[in-house]
């Protein structure tokens, strides 16, 4: 996914401004945390674990970190342990010596050459069978290895990432990850946010997406205040990925100058059980849907101010003007049941 260039600095306090490049879209409390902590891992070259739900940019984080490390100049390569057959997975990651196998005519080298001086990121690392896991422990250990069908020492000096959706605890327990491999690949772990936990962001990606999406169509498309209210209400299990595929289908076959509710896709109009109002325009959307988070930030901290606050990822200060702005302070100051129960 391509995205405009941003820029975050981090200053003595921890707060991102300009200098951080990175290709992420978002400005919300979440992802301002997700920048400082990119920027500090960057720095340094250290092994880094990216975790997180389908869709969340974990190759994207990834990138970022490498361009802002001192080895940017070098090489970063991504390997997809998913994507390709357990057969071909060795072959691939280690490179293989002519005549190890029926179709290797010639020698080729695999992806840990060719990071060679920079990042290697193996996405979907808990994809990865169990025998290849050994190998690439010794590569962790020693950064030697030898190609498939080869006898020869191969010497490598890489930062190593890995990426993952899988609980990979949980996978160790069950016997399907090496748990020493676990541990060496686990050195910074990284969580990236579901983009139902930084709702804020949609507006921006949106029309981010409608940029990239419409440029055939000349400028002047926008999302209909009724679309707005579906996107903005929606879970997106599937993350910016699945926002991002909305959008194409709309653009595609949508016609006019408006992005219209039936121009997205059914499941987000099925799922949308909150999707009642069908607000003027687009700020009476936003609107309810900060109302919305706000509340129910306010249910979950039972009240608590401060509590909701790092809920929503902002300063309690920003979080009472917005409970005045919104006008929340007569149902905040009913007593909160906890979040979950019914009413008495």
């Amino acid at each position: 996914m391509s995205v405009p260039l941003q820029l975050v600095s981090i200053r003595s306090d921890g707060t991102a401004t300009a200098g951080f490049e990175h290709d992420l879209v978002g400005s919300s409390g979440p992802m301002q945390q997700l920048y400082v902590l990119l920027a500090k891992v960057a720095a340094a070259d250290c092994t880094v674990m990216l975790r997180g739900e389908s869709g969340t940019g974990k190759e994207l984080a990834a990138r970022a970190i490498h361009r802002n490390s001192p080895r940017a100049a070098r090489p970063f390569v991504a390997v997809s342990c998913a994507a390709l057959a357990p057969t071909l997975i060795e072959s691939e990651l280690f490179g293989h010596e002519k005549g190890a196998f029926t179709d290797a005519h010639a020698r080729k080298p695999g992806k840990l050459e060719a990071a060679d001086g920079g990042a290697l990121l193996l996405d979907e690392i808990g994809e990865m069978p169990l025998p290849l896991q050994a190998k690439l422990l010794r590569v962790i250990q020693e950064r030697e290895f030898e190609r498939v069908g080869g006898t020869d020492t191969v010497r490598v000096n890489i930062r190593l990432m890995a990426a993952t959706h899988r609980d990979l605890r949980g996978e160790c327990e069950r016997g399907h990850f090496r748990e020493d491999l676990f541990y060496r690949l686990n050195v910074v772990s990284i969580t990236l946010p579901p983009l139902r936990e930084r709702r804020e962001d949609i507006p921006l990606l949106a029309r981010h997406f409608v940029a990239k999406y419409a440029a055939h169509r000349g400028p002047g498309l926008e999302i209909s205040p009724e679309a707005w209210a579906h996107l903005l209400n929606y879970d997106w299990p599937g993350n910016v990925r699945e926002l991002e595929n909305a959008i194409e289908r709309a653009v595609v076959l949508g016609a006019g100058n408006q992005i219209l509710p039936g121009d997205l896709p059914e499941a987000v109009l099925e799922r949308c059980s909150r999707c009642h109002a069908r607000p003027d325009d687009i700020r009476e959307a936003l609107k309810l849907e900060k109302r919305e988070m706000v509340l129910e930030a306010m249910r979950r901290s039972r009240g608590n101010y401060v509590e909701a606050a790092k809920l929503l990822g902002i300063h309690p200060n920003s979080l009472h003007r917005l409970v005045r702005r919104l006008g929340l302070k007569p149902e905040i100051e009913r007593p909160v049941r906890p979040f979950g129960c019914p009413p008495a």
